[in-house]
């Protein structure tokens, strides 16, 4: 890299090399590790070049992926001319990606709704926001660009009430906040960790039972950081039942009772649902408020507790 790149941001100098690239692909890269420098460290995409650094380009172009229209079972809520409403279970992904090319709740929607907004690109119609794999509960998809950009402007101001409801390990207080920065986890780009200098993420909690080495907790988002909940419980040493990506395995053979043990190792995903969606409805300026009630899954799990607390 020559000197003539001194003080550029490290994105916008590649874009300026790597025309076949959009933007966002190389931020994508970078925060995926994709693009390093030579030797192995991580860069960030703003941050500015001194001159003369080598970096390691270690991307493959991806290969087209194309989301089609798929029968598949969609819990409907509400629908208009403006919005769908839907009922997402665990286990299914929001949208196309390398490894889940169907089978995903946009090839369901694009089934279901033949008007959904563009502005997400083919492969996010209508997506204005996402609930992890394997999180189940209330999501809300647009169905024309203005409605798209409205709702978007309500995510990005906070205004929209997102609740969820969890189980995490440990006895927590009746109520708390954690405000915590998160951005992309050092050394394991797939995953999301507080860092210093991370994006502002803010999450409320309150207790609604606790039982013997577990807490029910009702949590509300301040903000709406990828895996915002999962990172924040598990910081502050009290991760969600059954995360297999931020959880700890051995926090199960804590609980004494064998009973509650088998049936938190039978739950296979993170006891997390989001129970309640509200926001302004994008044409009607209507306050819509919608809930879910909790999977059969995480239902068994508190069944026992009670029946063992």
């Amino acid at each position: 890299m020559t000197h003539e790149a001194a003080s550029v941001r490290l994105d916008t100098f590649l874009a300026s090399k790597l025309p076949d690239l959009t933007r966002s692909q190389i931020k994508r890269f970078i925060q995926d590790g994709q693009i390093t420098l030579l030797n192995g460290e991580s860069v960030k995409c703003g941050q500015k070049l001194l001159g003369g650094e080598s970096l390691k380009i270690t991307y493959k172009a991806p290969e087209p992926i194309e989301a089609l229209p798929e029968d598949l079972p969609l819990n409907i809520l509400f629908e208009d001319d403006s919005i769908v409403v839907f009922d997402k279970p665990a286990g299914i992904v929001v949208h196309p990606a390398a490894g889940h090319r169907g089978g995903t709740l946009v090839n369901a929607l694009l089934f279901h709704c033949k008007d959904l907004s563009g502005i997400g690109g083919k492969l996010r119609p209508g997506i204005v926001h996402r609930l992890d794999k394997n999180t189940s509960g209330v999501m809300l998809a647009t169905k024309n660009d203005k409605a798209h950009n409205i709702v978007a402007a309500q995510f990005k101001a906070h205004s929209i009430v997102r609740r969820y409801k969890a189980l995490v390990y440990g006895a927590m207080e009746v109520q708390g906040t954690i405000d915590l920065p998160l951005g992309r986890h050092p050394k394991d780009r797939k995953k999301i960790a507080v860092v210093e200098g991370g994006r502002r993420a803010v999450t409320h909690w309150n207790t609604i039972k606790s039982y013997q080495g577990i807490t029910f907790l009702d949590l509300s988002l301040e903000t709406g950081r990828t895996h915002q909940i999962r990172v924040h419980l598990s910081q502050t040493g009290h991760p969600i039942v059954g995360d297999p990506q931020y959880g700890n395995i051995k926090r199960s053979s804590g609980i004494l009772s064998p009973v509650v043990r088998a049936a938190i190792c039978a739950l296979k995903r993170q006891a997390l649902h989001a129970y309640k969606l509200a926001f302004t409805h994008p044409s009607s300026g209507e306050i819509m408020e919608f809930t879910s009630t909790l999977p059969e899954d995480i239902q068994s799990v508190i069944q026992i507790l009670e029946a063992n607390n």
